[in-house]
């Protein structure tokens, strides 16, 4: 009897221990991408959403925008451990980009070209 009881504990910490390291390697994951502009027009808006999100955040350029030819910076670490995010891209001339499903996690640029 003493024998089982010893070997559910075992079970039941490696379990644990299993899905802990889950959840440390998906939080170790670096989700900063390069927004790279390749397009004939300026960026003015960029806005990123964890696929469990139903609406988009907000705008992550804020005041600043992207030229074409030019490049930013940007952290995507929102806390929720995703790793697959939407972009929505708006130009300055009104057009809107929208792309689904891209994996900040294994991706270091996102790039928008005409």
């Amino acid at each position: 009897m003493k024998t089982t009881k010893f070997w559910r504990l075992v079970v039941t910490a490696s379990v644990l221990s299993l899905m802990t390291a889950d959840l440390a390697s998906a939080d170790s994951y670096d989700r900063r991408i390069i927004l790279i502009n390749q397009s004939d027009s300026t960026i003015a808006e960029f806005h990123a959403s964890n696929v469990g999100t139903n609406s988009w955040q907000e705008d992550i350029l804020g005041d600043s925008v992207v030229p074409p030819g030019s490049s930013v910076p940007i952290n995507l670490d929102d806390g929720s451990g995703y790793c697959l995010f939407d972009f929505k891209t708006v130009t300055r001339d009104g057009a809107t980009i929208i792309r689904r499903g891209i994996n900040v996690c294994n991706t270091t640029t996102y790039t928008i070209t005409d």
